[in-house]
């Protein structure tokens, strides 16, 4: 009698691992599809922006803020606007000048404030703040534009207003020679309790009337100086010695 055996089972491949990118199978549909969904931008809030100027050690630029929260410049005006309401009657406030912001104490604790460090605020001499007048509302301006204005030398003067950050050098003018222009920085408004130089006071007719006089004068002696320069430029150069 011949015995029946029955038929042995396929051999089984061995396990392999699974691929890589096989989703485990108790993951919802719904969460795959958010493995490659970039995160959503920050939206910026008026208490983030007041914290962020606050710790922040120098002006920033609306720029730096809306790269750092990653917002739009729209949402960065529209949140500093916000926050210069918000922070009118309290002892900071916000100063913009130009595109750079800060915050600063407000003008009416700055003598508190000066018992607390034990100092009070440096005194100006007139020369210096009629120079710093001039650098105000004649900004961007040169040394030689200021002097015109005053009738005398006023080297130290602004060296010292640099000294002590009222004044800030802007870059460099067009006329010949390249001077330094000078403006007025964040220190010039807290020192005199403005958030912007549209908040300037406006100028006696007069003193007006003689810096537009200044102005016509100045550009006068510019041109002069440019065609001195470009006859200088053109006018012929002796034969050399040596020339056969």
């Amino acid at each position: 009698m011949i015995e029946e055996r029955s038929p042995e089972p396929a051999e089984q491949p061995p396990p392999g691992p699974e691929p890589a990118d096989a989703a485990p199978a108790d993951v919802a549909p719904e969460l795959e599809r958010d493995v490659d969904t970039p995160p959503a931008a920050e939206q910026l809030s008026e208490a983030q922006l007041e914290a962020l100027l606050f710790v922040a050690e120098r002006p920033l630029t609306r720029r730096e803020i809306a790269t750092l929260a990653g917002v739009d410049r729209a949402t960065v005006d529209e949140r500093l606007g916000d926050l210069e309401v918000a922070l009118a009657d309290r002892g900071i406030r916000l100063v913009l000048s130009a595109d750079r912001v800060e915050l600063v104490t407000a003008p009416d604790a700055g003598a508190l404030i000066a018992r607390y460090v034990g100092a009070d605020a440096i005194r100006l001499s007139p020369a210096s703040l009629e120079t710093l007048a001039i650098v105000a509302y004649r900004q961007p301006v040169t040394k030689a534009s200021v002097e015109r204005i005053r009738g005398v030398d006023s080297d130290y003067t602004i060296r010292s207003l640099l000294h002590r950050r009222l004044v800030v050098e802007l870059g460099r003018s067009d006329a010949p020679g390249r001077p330094f222009l000078y403006g007025t920085g964040f220190e010039f408004l807290e020192r005199f309790g403005l958030t912007s130089l549209e908040e300037l006071p406006p100028l006696d007719v007069d003193v007006a009337a003689r810096l537009v006089e200044e102005d016509e004068s100045a550009g006068i002696a510019d041109a002069a100086g440019l065609a001195s320069a470009a006859a200088a430029d053109e006018e012929p150069q002796p034969a050399s010695p040596d020339a056969g």
